[in-house]
């Protein structure tokens, strides 16, 4: 018999709102959202659950108030059927998967079905987490976010990616499945910490490095306005970087990166091997600002990036606040090599097939190489840590030996 051979497509609306108090009485955009706006033949009372930051529910003590309050008013079209869930944030939450069960569990126990809806009010640990537990229950129910942190409203909050850690590895268990909508609330930036505040600058760098050189120097322009928190410059910032974000995913051919590539993971290889060598004590947007620093130095070592360009990148990313070096550069195994440099192997394993890594032909534009000098990347380690030193005035030793 011949074989039977179809090509299948499937087409999905990604939408990303921006807006001010979410949870006002008077803002009806969430509800909109989740009623379709009151249009189609087909109308019933969804039911919602949600589950919320519960440090944000900390800073913010009128919050689930204001959540039960927001639903109580639109009762005729939609349910909220619990309280809503209080779960720890940050990367603890991605590091076991009793949290996606106990998210699971209640999908069951309330009944919540493929058209009800589960919100997700917090950090891009958060969102990936629920989002895991909502593509995964009856195969998908409907996730909307809310993405609480700078670097989840510039970047993660606005992907279609979903995924928890294990064996020691960042986002071994995961699935692509699009949410149905995201919704960015600048207030919730309002009561980040500096640190959380900063996170996300890094990831637009990245995305304005690899796809906007105007972005770039826009972002030049604005660090001084960035560095203090100033809100104006804040949002463009994340607003454009959601943009450029979602551009990719859109029309890069690749959204669920059947492929090889993954463009928008420039300066991530050594990223996500730092955050497990540290015990996830450097943020993901600590890590990338140094990862980034590492491929810069090693991108002009090879000669495909100016050294004027390498410092332009290097130089925004200190003025808005991060340091370029990180301890864990220089852990090394039994046999005395560095750790990091197994974060190759790995995030070649994690895009499955031929390694492939983003690097810079100039700002705006990123290009693939599919191997690394080693020597060369431990040179750019060392000149990081050189260079780090030098910033803040400590003596180290003599250069090691690769």
């Amino acid at each position: 018999m011949s074989p039977i051979e179809r090509t299948i497509e499937v087409r999905w609306r990604h939408q990303v709102h921006f807006t001010h108090r979410v949870f006002a009485p008077d803002n009806p955009l969430l509800s909109d959202v989740l009623t379709g706006g009151g249009a189609g033949p087909f109308q019933r009372r969804s039911k919602v659950l949600v589950v919320l930051d519960e440090s944000l529910s900390v800073a913010r003590p009128e919050l689930v108030r204001s959540i039960e309050g927001y639903f109580s008013a639109r009762s005729e079209s939609l349910t909220l059927v619990a309280t809503p869930l209080l779960m720890v944030g940050g990367e603890a939450v991605k590091n076991a998967f009793f949290r996606v069960s106990e998210v699971h569990a209640l999908i069951d126990r309330h009944h919540i079905d493929r058209h009800d809806y589960i919100l997700a009010i917090g950090g891009g640990a958060l969102l990936d987490m629920v989002g895991l537990a909502a593509a995964t229950a009856h195969r998908g129910v409907r996730l909307i976010r809310l993405p609480t942190t700078t670097l989840a409203q510039d970047d993660s909050g606005v992907g279609v990616k979903n995924g928890i850690n294990a064996f020691g590895k960042k986002n071994f268990v995961g699935t692509f499945a699009p949410p149905h909508a995201v919704i960015n609330d600048f207030q919730f930036l309002e009561t980040l910490s500096p640190r959380d505040k900063r996170a996300g600058y890094v990831e637009a760098v990245k995305v304005a490095c690899i796809r906007d050189a105007a972005f770039f120097q826009q972002i030049e322009t604005d660090a001084d306005r960035l560095a203090v928190f100033e809100p104006a410059a804040m949002h463009a910032l994340i607003h454009r970087s959601a943009e450029l974000h979602l551009n990719h995913i859109a029309t890069g051919g690749d959204p669920f990166e059947m492929g090889n590539a993954r463009p928008l993971d420039f300066g991530h290889w050594a990223a996500h091997k730092l955050e497990q060598l540290s015990e996830y004590r450097i943020r993901h947007g600590e890590a990338v600002a140094v990862g980034i620093g590492l491929d810069v130095l090693y991108a002009r070592r090879m000669g495909y990036l100016s050294a004027a360009q390498s410092e332009r990148i290097l130089v925004l990313l200190e003025q808005l606040g991060f340091d370029l070096f990180a301890s864990e550069l220089l852990h090394r195994d039994e046999n005395g090599q560095l750790l990091v440099v197994a974060g190759l192997e790995e995030f070649r394993e994690h895009l499955g097939g031929e390694l492939t890594i983003t690097l810079l032909r100039e700002i705006g534009r990123g290009f693939e190489v599919h191997e690394m000098n080693l020597p060369l990347v431990v040179e750019s380690i060392h000149e990081l840590e050189t260079r780090h030193a030098r910033r803040t005035r400590v003596v180290i030793p003599a250069q090691r030996a690769g």
